[in-house]
């Protein structure tokens, strides 16, 4: 059975709310990398940083493949840009009661000057 929307999303949240995956993903948003390459910026073990890329693989936020002797981590933009819609749809509500607001406090204080 497929995973629904909200679990995908309750995973990737909680994936990301941990600042050492974020920096991971941030790293892999200029391209792929190996567990080495990742793990250098980090005063960790490589396995704890496995442990990350594993915690973002779970969420669908990345993908490892196999190239020769390599095992790089790619990011998954398409989970991001599922995270970023999901932003989007409440951020575009809250605009659309903002500027109703807006137009409310308008015709008040134009009903008060007239």
């Amino acid at each position: 059975m497929q995973d629904s929307r909200d679990e995908r999303l309750d995973r990737a949240f909680a994936a990301l709310g941990d600042p050492v995956r974020r920096a991971i993903v941030a790293r892999l948003s200029r391209g792929p990398a190996t567990v080495n390459e990742l793990a250098e910026p980090f005063a960790m073990s490589l396995q704890a940083v496995s442990k990350h890329i594993g915690v973002l693989e779970s969420a669908g936020l990345v993908t490892r493949t196999r190239d020769a002797q390599r095992r790089p981590v790619h990011l998954r933009p398409a989970a991001l840009e599922e995270l970023t819609a999901w932003i989007d749809d409440y951020r575009l509500q809250h605009e659309r009661q903002y500027r109703a607001l807006d137009a409310l406090l308008e015709r008040t204080e134009g009903k008060e000057r007239s």
